[in-house]
Formats: C-alpha cells, structure tokens, sequence
C-alpha cells in the first residue's frame, strides 16, 4: 500500500525516470531515436524541476527541447543516393552524409569554455538574487555544463561523456539530498551509463579512423 502511494504521488518523476535510462540507452548506441525520447524526457522533467524549485534546471530542458530537434536534423544528414544506385552505392552515401563521431577541437574547446563560463556566472547571479533557489551555486554549475555537453553531443563529439561523468555524478549527490529519490537512480545509471558510453563512442571513433584510411 506504501508503495503504490508513493507511485502515485511520483508516476510522473518516475515516468521521467524511465524515458530518460531509455535516452541515455540510445545515445550509447548512438540511435537517431533518442531525440523523440529525449524530447518526451524533457517535457516531463520541465514539470519535475519546476515543483522541486530547481529553475535552473527546469529551463535548461527548454533547451533540451530545443537542442533535440537541432541534433535530430544534424544526426539524420542529407540522403543523396537516386533510385539509380545500386545498394552498395545508395549506403556509401549515407554512411557519408550521417554525422561521424569527432574529437574535440582546440579552438571549439576555448569557445565552449567561455561559453561555459559566461554562462554559470549569468545564472549564478539571477538564481542567487532573483529566486528561492537552495543551491544556486550547484544548480547553475550542473546547468551550464549540461548545456554544453548537450550541444556536443548533438554534434557528436566524443569529449562530450567526459562532460557527462561530471554532471551525472554531481547531480546524484545533490537530488540524493534533496529527496528526489527516482531522479537519484535515474543519475546513479547515468553515470554508470556515461562511463559505457565513452568507452563505446571511442570504439566507434577509431573503426571512423580505420575505415577513413582504406
């Protein structure tokens, strides 16, 4: 009876919960899916966030809604083969119009750390100022990083895990203190996940670089 209390006082945190180990599922797959799923993540942590007092947290999944649509675009590429093709032909050109996993780049690297930077200080003064927020500090730390990992991934750029690991394992301290008790296993798995992740997409990364020189 306790049990099916609590769930239906949590369905929604607890639905959010499962969506979001099926997104981080398909991106260690690296499925075009995970944006339609993410997408649905998004909507219901928005909610979530919102209830809990976590403002930072609750606008960085507009963003999510937002950055998915962009990386669904981006992960689909241009399909150029013609009827014509023969089937070895038609996969060849999608194999080169789907987006590759890269390394990072020196230069994006220095933009995505100001932009990292700009960004914790401008949500650290309006969440430490203009809200009821417990940990503005944290919120806005976890907030920032998200976003950029989040765009890296959507460019499929294999530091964008390490990133991860750090906002995964952060943020399960945090809402285990909290008392968000679903979103504290469904971080505990991301971070699990963030690790296989890592190793999977560097696996892919090299079989690019094996494939680009035959």
């Amino acid at each position: 009876m306790i049990t099916f209390d609590w769930l239906s006082n949590n369905y929604i945190e607890v639905f959010g919960t499962i969506t979001g180990i099926v997104y981080v599922f398909l991106e260690i797959r690296q499925t075009i899916w995970l944006w339609p799923v993410g997408i649905i993540t998004s909507a219901v942590y928005i909610w979530v966030f919102f209830t809990s007092k976590f403002y930072a947290d609750m606008s960085l999944q507009g963003y999510y809604l937002v950055i998915s649509c962009l990386g669904w675009y981006w992960w689909a590429g241009r399909k150029n083969g013609s009827k014509e093709d023969g089937e070895k032909g038609r996969n060849e050109d999608e194999a080169k119009s789907t987006l590759q996993v890269t390394r990072l780049k020196f230069r994006t690297g220095i933009i995505l750390g100001v932009v990292f930077i700009l960004l914790y200080a401008l949500m650290w003064l309006i969440l430490s100022r203009l809200t009821d927020s417990p940990v503005p500090g944290w919120d806005s730390f976890l907030t920032s990083l998200s976003i950029v990992a989040t765009w890296m991934l959507a460019r499929k750029i294999y530091e964008h895990w390490f990133l991860w690991i750090v906002v995964n394992t952060v943020s399960f301290i945090i809402y285990f203190t909290k008392g968000l008790y679903p979103t504290v296993v469904l971080y505990f798995i991301y971070a699990v996940m963030s690790f296989i992740g890592l190793k999977a997409w560097k696996k892919t990364f090299s079989d690019n670089i094996v494939s680009q020189s035959l």
